[in-house]
């Protein structure tokens, strides 16, 4: 049998954690499950309270491929710096200036959904240059 792995973020408004890294990893709302039309109508089926509504959310990819990102709400606020990133491959195989160009457009791209650019990090002895960015409630990840 093979092991799914899910990704999952503690956050403070996981809707709009969720709607950020759809949009970045080109991945869509987890649809509500069947019957419903919708997560209003699921979760009113299932007598989930209002103030319940974006206390989770979920991302999948469309193609199936990826992982399953969750975000939950918690009530504490991040304080340190994570100890597991995710890497957004917006260059594979680019070097040089073009390596370069293809990461600073996605990072123009970033910004513009709520991510903040922290850094360019240039390794000594590696030829491949990065981007240290935050998503939108702080979360480090490399754009690279």
């Amino acid at each position: 049998m093979a092991t799914a792995v899910q990704v999952t973020f503690d956050c403070a408004d996981p809707a709009r954690l969720a709607a950020f890294w759809a949009e970045v990893l080109e991945y869509v709302l987890q649809p509500p499950p069947p019957p419903y039309a919708s997560w209003d109508e699921a979760l009113d089926a299932l007598g989930d309270p209002d103030e319940d509504r974006n206390s989770r959310s979920a991302v999948v990819d469309p193609d199936g491929a990826g992982p399953r990102l969750f975000f939950q709400r918690v009530p504490e606020p991040k304080t340190v710096k994570n100890r597991l990133h995710l890497d957004v491959r917006a260059a594979h195989g680019a070097t040089g200036d073009e390596r370069r160009q293809r990461l600073e457009a996605e990072a123009e791209r970033l910004v513009g959904l709520g991510a903040t650019r922290l850094r360019v990090s240039e390794p000594q002895g590696f030829s491949d240059l990065f981007l240290v960015m935050a998503d939108p409630e702080g979360n480090e990840f490399c754009l690279d």
